[in-house]
C-alpha cells in the first residue's frame, strides 16, 4: 500500500517522500481515511508504529484543502494535547516536516519557558496549536488564546491525558472549545476500559480502531529481567554500561534518584546527563539534544521521558526501577524498537518489585525471559509466576565479582503479594497522575 491511495494532497505527499516514507504503518492505514472523512477517532496502537502521522497528515490536509476563510484570522483551527513538554516538542517538530509544503503555521506552548514569546506567536496568528494543558490553562486565564473556532481536537498520548490528574484541566479546556461540529481524535498506545467510557461523553460515535492487540509492544523488543538485590541495583547496573557501550536510556522512580544516578555513571566516565521534571525546560532540552546527537551515552529519565521520545535506532532501555503502573512499562520499552528496528528491554529487579513484575507480565501477557548475572544473584532469588528458568549471564569483572553473594537455582512461582503491598502501590499509583504538565 502507497500514502497515494489514502487520498492525501500532492503537497503532503511530497514531504513524505523528503521524509524517506514509503508506505503507511498500518496505524496510518487504518486511520487516515476516517480521519479524512471527519470521523471522530479512539485508536490504539502500538508506540513507535505512526501514530503522529496518523493524525498529523490528516490534520493537515484538513486545513490546506479546507476555504481558509471558514475561520476567523489568527485563530488556531486544530488543537493538539500533550502531557508532557517533550511530547508537544517532537509533534510540533513532525507537523513541521510533514507540512513544509503547505501554508499552514503551527505553534507549541507549555511550561518551564517563558510565557511572551508564546503570546507573540498566538498573536501573530497560528492554525495549528501544539500545548501541554497546564500552560494552556494559563493562556486561557490570561485571554491570550482564542479556541472558539477549534475545528479538530488531538489528545495525543490519549490514557494519560484523561487519567484523574489531567481530567479537570480538560474538562476546563473543552468547555472554551466548539461543542458542535468539532472532530475529536484521541491517540495512544493503551487504552483502560474507563477510559474508553470517559472519551465517549465527549465524542460523537467515535471509530474505534486497534491495530494490535490493547496494551501489546512492538515484537522487534526483547525483554529480558536481571534479579538483583536493591543494595546492588547500582553496581549491576554500572556494569552492564560499562560491558556494553551501546546508548542507552535508562529509567528510575524518582527525581533525586535520577540525578543520583545520572552523577555516578557520568563520575565513572560514562558520559551521563538525566532528566525529569525539576531540570529547567533549557536544561531537558539540552540534554535530549546531546543524547540524539551522541555526545552523552546515557539519559537517565523518569517517566517524563517515557512517551514523546523519538530517537533513532536507539538500541536499548534499562529500567533501573520498574514502574508502579504497569502500562507505563508499555511506553517506556516503546523508546526502542522503533519503526521496525531492533530493541532490548531490561528490568533490574529486586525481591521488593515481584509484586509490580507480575503485573507487567500479566499486562502483556507474555514471559519476560530472567536471566541472573553471575556476581550479582539475589540472596532472595526472584519468584515468578509461571516458573520460568534462569538461565546464568557472563561473570563481571573481578573487582565486582564479590558485590553480592552467588546464588544459583531456579525461579519458582510467584506468591501473591499482601493487602499491605497492595495498598502501597495503589497509593503510590495514585500519586504518580497526580500532576498535571504545564
Amino acid at each position: 500500500m502507497s500514502f497515494e491511495i489514502l487520498g492525501l494532497a500532492p503537497a503532503l505527499l511530497r514531504a513524505l517522500d523528503e521524509q524517506g516514507y514509503a508506505s503507511p504503518t498500518p496505524v496510518q492505514a487504518a486511520a487516515i481515511p476516517p480521519a479524512l472523512e471527519g470521523r471522530d477517532l479512539l485508536a490504539g496502537a502500538q508506540t513507535g508504529t505512526g501514530k503522529t502521522a496518523a493524525f498529523a497528515l490528516p490534520l493537515l490536509q484538513r486545513l490546506y484543502v479546507a476555504d481558509p476563510k471558514s475561520a476567523q484570522p489568527k485563530c488556531p483551527r486544530a488543537l493538539v494535547l500533550t502531557p508532557t513538554r517533550e511530547l508537544a516538542a517532537q509533534v510540533h517538530a513532525n507537523v513541521r516536516d510533514y507540512g513544509k509544503h503547505v501554508r499552514v503555521r503551527a505553534t507549541t506552548i507549555f511550561g518551564g519557558v517563558g510565557m511572551q514569546p508564546q503570546v507573540d506567536a498566538l498573536r501573530r496568528g497560528v492554525d495549528i496549536l501544539i500545548a501541554t494543558p497546564g500552560r494552556l490553562i494559563d493562556h486561557i486565564q490570561q485571554r491570550s488564546v482564542d479556541l472558539s473556532q477549534v475545528e479538530v481536537l488531538v489528545l495525543d498520548e490519549a490514557d494519560r491525558m484523561l487519567d484523574m490528574g489531567f481530567l479537570p484541566a480538560i474538562k476546563r479546556i473543552l468547555a472554551q472549545l466548539p461543542r458542535q461540529q468539532r472532530i475529536t481524535w484521541l491517540f495512544s498506545a493503551t487504552f483502560a476500559p474507563e477510559i474508553k467510557a470517559l472519551a465517549h461523553e465527549f465524542m460523537r460515535a467515535p471509530l474505534e480502531i486497534q491495530v494490535a492487540k490493547p496494551n501489546s509492544v512492538a515484537t522487534t523488543v526483547s525483554h529480558r529481567v536481571h534479579p538483583v538485590d536493591a543494595a546492588h541495583k547500582r553496581d549491576l547496573l554500572l556494569h552492564l554500561l560499562e560491558s556494553d557501550a551501546s546508548q542507552t536510556l535508562v529509567f528510575g522512580r524518582t527525581k533525586h534518584g535520577a540525578d543520583k544516578l545520572a552523577k555516578l555513571l557520568d563520575k565513572a566516565g560514562l558520559r551521563a546527563a538525566a532528566i525529569h521534571g525539576n531540570k529547567s525546560q533549557n536544561q531537558r532540552t539540552r540534554a535530549l539534544a546531546d543524547f540524539k546527537s551522541g555526545k552523552i551515552n546515557v539519559l537517565v529519565a523518569t517517566d517524563i521521558a517515557a512517551r514523546g521520545l523519538d530517537i533513532d535506532q536507539l538500541p536499548r532501555v534499562i529500567n533501573h526501577d520498574l514502574p508502579m503502573v504497569a502500562e507505563d512499562y508499555v511506553h517506556r520499552i516503546g523508546r526502542t524498537g522503533r519503526a521496525g528496528a531492533t530493541g532490548l528491554a531490561i528490568s533490574l529487579v529486586c525481591h521488593e518489585e515481584e509484586g509490580l513484575l507480575r503485573d507487567i507480565r500479566r499486562l502483556l501477557k507474555q514471559d519476560i525471559e530472567i536471566v541472573p548475572v553471575a556476581g550479582f544473584e539475589p540472596a532472595q532469588p526472584l519468584r515468578t509466576d509461571d516458573g520460568a528458568r534462569a538461565r546464568p549471564q557472563q561473570k563481571p569483572p573481578a573487582a565486582r565479582q564479590n558485590t553480592a553473594t552467588p546464588r544459583h537455582g531456579h525461579a519458582a512461582k510467584t506468591a501473591a503479594p499482601g493487602k499491605s503491598a497492595s495498598r502501597k502501590r495503589r497509593r503510590s499509583r495514585a500519586g504518580l497522575h497526580s500532576t498535571q504538565s504545564r
